[in-house]
Parts: C-alpha cells; structure tokens; sequence
C-alpha cells in the first residue's frame, strides 16, 4: 500500500461561498499557514430556508460578515464544531449571538490525558476554552433541522473532542482535521492520542463513506484507498521511530532531523510532537522504554 498522494491543489476563494455538493457550501477564512493550508472551511448545510453552519472559524469580522452574507434569507438552526481549536471553534459565540442558533459539538476543550509532572501542553494557546456546547454529542447522536440531518461520528486523536459529521443519506462525512486531502493531522500530546488517532482511522475505514469534506484543503474523493494509505504511512513512520531507537538515537530532535529531513523546518515542533505521540503509543505497547512518562526531551530506548 503507498503513502498518501496529497492534493494541494485546492483554490480557496476565501469568503466567496462554493457549493461542493448538493445542499452544501463551503466557506474558506483567509487565515493561511503552514498548520491551515489555505486556511479554515466553514460549511453551511441544508437546501431548504434552514440550515447548519459547521466550523465557522476563527473569531474575525471578515468570515462573520462573509458567513452573514452567505446565510441572507436563511435561519440558522445549528452551529456544529469538530473541535475546539481557535482555527475552527471560536466565531462560533458570534453567530450564535446572531442566529439564535443552537451549539453541538462532543463537549468543552480537554487534552487527551493529563499533564505529566512539569509538562507544559504547546497547544494551550491554540484551544478555545471558552467553548461550552449547548447540545452535547455521543457517538451516533443526531441533529436533525430542516432537510437535513447530520450524525455525529466521534473520531479522538488529533483533538480528544474531535468529532466528524455524517450527513444521512449521502455518504458524505465532514472529517474536520482527522483527515485532509492535503497532508497529515497533526497529533501532539497532551491535546491529541496517536492511538486514539488510529481506533478513529479505523472506524472511519469501517464506514466506507464516498467524500469527505475536511476543515482544511479540499476534498478526499476516494476515502477509503486515502484513508488506508494514511494507516499504513503512520506505521511506516512509527517503524522509522522504532529503527532510530535501535540504531541508537536516543532523543526526539535526533530522530527528527532523520526522519522529517524533508520537511518545511517550521514544522519540526510539531514533528516532534508527533514523534512523541507515537512514542507515546509504543511505550505503552512495550516495545520502548524510558525513564518516567515519555516526554519531548526525554531518553528512550527499545525494549528487549
């Protein structure tokens, strides 16, 4: 099975709203970088006089007044959130300020596990706190509005209150950032699981959905070859940790000088970070030791 092929072809027209599918739009916040792409998608769901907004984005009056001009004429039932960072979350107290709609989302921001003695968690400034669903989701629970209705599937990893959305009877999901066509989700402890990650990779393989429509890029259209050439590239990449480990690489930003060599240096915090989070994974699964909890500067070693 190959790597990935990554499209980075995406065309964002930020704040001009683009129909992707049949009673669906998407929006595109001009808050490029190397960790949004080209930015953040809102989608607006829902043929009929009423609709749903899912990740309006960042707080900024710009999306506000482009998401408030793509809505004209249309009621607002429900604001859905994939997760709670300030790229996808925030804006959302002004629309519903605005709409009188309703939040869901899986719940308020949490990290995957708590925070280790004298661990400080890198993404704490990139998390929306402040948000507080006014519906709280369980796997499989339903929000249904007029012409639509959109499931939740909870998918843990890159965020532990990651959820994507299943909108019935299309099968079309909205992935949020658990997959993208245009690179990998970022998955860095303490906020997000490597193992979390992979059991939601392979609920979505399981589901077999026909497009995803991601919160960055545009979208997968073959998810399932996507989706299992993503499992195994983060298989190649823990057995490229494990290979570091024993040839006697002993810290993290040794073996990311090896192994992310090719990548955007701006990015290697956060290679780090992933390396951690499948550090993290191998050291409960026993096939790495260290000193303590695994942590960034620590020492590992392979066991056995």
């Amino acid at each position: 099975m190959p790597s990935p092929r990554f499209d980075l072809t995406f065309v964002p027209s930020h704040g001009m709203p683009v129909t992707v599918a049949p009673g669906i739009q998407r929006l595109t916040v001009n808050n490029p970088s190397p960790f949004t792409f080209h930015g953040t998608n809102s989608y607006i769901v829902g043929a009929g006089s009423s609709v749903a907004v899912i990740d309006p984005g960042p707080e900024g009056d710009a999306h506000f007044e482009a998401l408030m001009a793509a809505l004209s004429g249309r009621r607002v039932s429900h604001i859905l959130i994939t997760h709670t960072h300030r790229d996808h979350s925030p804006l959302a107290a002004r629309l519903k300020a605005a709409t009188g709609a309703l939040t869901a989302g899986e719940g308020p921001h949490r990290a995957s596990r708590p925070l280790h003695a004298g661990e400080i968690n890198p993404f704490a400034e990139s998390s929306d706190t402040g948000f507080v669903p006014d519906i709280t989701l369980l796997d499989g629970d339903v929000i249904e509005g007029e012409g639509f209705a959109l499931r939740a599937v909870l998918t843990p990893g890159h965020a532990a209150n990651h959820a994507a959305f299943a909108l019935e009877g299309t099968e079309i999901l909205f992935s949020g950032d658990h997959v993208m066509a245009w690179a990998t989700s970022i998955v860095a402890p303490p906020d997000g699981s490597m193992r979390d990650y992979m059991a939601s990779l392979d609920k979505l393989i399981a589901r077999r959905d026909h497009l995803l429509l991601p919160g960055h890029g545009g979208p997968v259209k073959h998810p399932l070859t996507f989706l299992r050439a993503l499992k195994t590239h983060r298989r190649m990449r823990e057995r490229a940790i494990l290979e570091r480990i024993k040839g006697g690489d002993r810290r993290i930003p040794d073996m990311v000088k090896a192994i992310y060599r090719d990548t955007d240096p701006r990015l290697h915090g956060a290679a780090g970070l992933s390396v951690l989070a499948h550090i993290e994974d191998l050291v409960e699964r026993g096939k790495v030791k260290t000193h303590g909890p695994p942590a960034l500067m620590g020492e590992y070693w392979a066991a056995g």
